[in-house]
């Protein structure tokens, strides 16, 4: 029998099995619910739905991030274990290293998305939800013992965990009226001001001049009055971020396909996401590429594109 006549026949539904037991190994779902998936949505190779799997790092255009992300991802122990110390240091300690761990970048060239996890202030911004968390919900504060045990690890995302409902009332403050949180922090500060503990006080003297100054009416180069605004878009998007990490989920700069009728097939930007009290998002904030339009869909309504895997942790 010649070479040629000996080849096996590719068997039918081969590719189609291939793609199955890929997207099973992928989303961490059993063959049949992966096989329903691919059918329902007609899922490209390397494509998921939004419900499932994690981006933490989505892998973009911006190689200066990537660069930042990975020379992390390299680190030390001891460079570690200095920075997860630092991090169980409640509140600037955490915020300082989220504000490091999770860098400014924009959106992909040719999108309608501008910067990203970006502004001034995003750590002073992150200190005060701490603050005022810890001043309306005290029993969502981690001990400081048990952070210090934790740190000691070297493992920043197991210091994400113990941060994890802390993190989440954070992050749900931003989702606050402006005209109701901006009294809040004022008054969470003037509160931490008195504080018995000497670094609160300090903290809490230190971000009030800070939000005195950025809350002052100033003139602009036309002669009218304008306020600066502090980051809130960044620091939602830096908390969004790392909650992912405890609850998996899609951090904001993960490209997506829409499934939604009336933007079937449409390609945009997750930019944030909507959480419910506990668990991964519920739904995001994606922002399409042919228009300014952005809209909140559900987790089943997106298919996140290839490519967007984190590359690190």
């Amino acid at each position: 029998m010649s070479e040629h006549g000996s080849r096996r026949k590719p068997r039918p539904g081969r590719a189609r099995k291939r793609a199955i037991r890929a997207q099973a190994a992928l989303t961490g779902v059993a063959y049949s619910v992966a096989a329903r998936q691919l059918e329902a949505v007609g899922l490209r190779p390397g494509e998921t739905i939004s419900s499932y799997g994690r981006t933490i790092y989505p892998a973009g255009h911006d190689s200066y991030r990537q660069q930042i992300i990975e020379r992390r991802a390299r680190r030390s122990f001891d460079e570690r274990l200095a920075d997860t110390r630092r991090a169980a240091v409640l509140p600037g300690g955490r915020a300082q290293h989220l504000v490091e761990r999770f860098p400014p970048t924009r959106g992909a060239q040719g999108s309608k998305v501008g910067p990203l996890y970006h502004g001034e202030g995003r750590e002073e911004l992150i200190t005060m939800l701490y603050l005022t968390v810890a001043a309306e919900s005290p029993g969502l504060v981690p001990a400081v013992g048990d952070l210090a045990w934790v740190a000691e690890m070297g493992e920043e995302t197991a210091l994400d965990m113990a941060c994890a409902e802390l993190d989440r009332d954070a992050r749900a403050m931003l989702d606050r009226d402006p005209v109701q949180l901006w009294p809040q922090i004022e008054a969470t500060l003037a509160r931490t001001a008195q504080s018995p503990d000497w670094r609160l006080r300090q903290e809490a003297t230190r971000l009030s001049a800070l939000y005195r100054a950025l809350r002052t009416p100033r003139l602009g180069i036309d002669g009218e009055p304008y306020v600066d605004d502090l980051p809130l878009d960044g620091a939602r998007q830096i908390l969004d971020a790392v909650l992912i990490v405890a609850d998996d989920g899609h951090a904001p700069g993960t490209r997506v396909r829409v499934l939604a009728q009336e933007h079937e097939k449409a390609e945009g930007t997750i930019i944030g996401a909507l959480w419910g009290p506990a668990g991964p998002p519920i739904a995001y904030r994606v922002t399409l590429d042919d228009s300014t339009l952005t809209f909140d869909a559900e987790t089943d309504k997106l298919v996140v594109l290839p490519g967007q895997g984190s590359v690190a942790r």
